[in-house]
């Protein structure tokens, strides 16, 4: 199976699940999004697990197939659940008198 048939398959199944956006064709969900949302999920997820993130970037890097931690910044869309976590995080390390973990 190559990347044109998962395409048209995935093509196919948006179009049964009714998922569309504003834009016409070019702006509409592509199967490449689901790896901005794997990279953004797993990000939140490691924040939730009090994880090492940046640790945890190059093994990300690695496992989108980037060389280069620069081409998975790429991937990292600031979602407000990423935002948040991420400022729980900031704050604990701000504040760490108040956040006796």
């Amino acid at each position: 199976m190559n990347i044109y048939t998962l395409d048209g398959a995935f093509q196919q199944l948006r179009e049964y699940a009714g998922l569309r956006r504003v834009g016409g064709p070019r702006c509409q969900p592509r199967l490449h999004d689901l790896r901005h949302t794997s990279a953004v999920h797993r990000l939140t997820a490691w924040y939730r697990e009090g994880k090492d993130v940046q640790m945890l970037l190059p093994q990300l890097s690695a496992y989108l197939g980037h060389t280069h931690l620069a081409a998975t910044q790429v991937y990292l869309t600031m979602t407000p659940e990423l935002l948040h976590e991420a400022s729980l995080r900031f704050e604990r390390y701000a504040t760490p008198e108040v956040h006796n973990d």
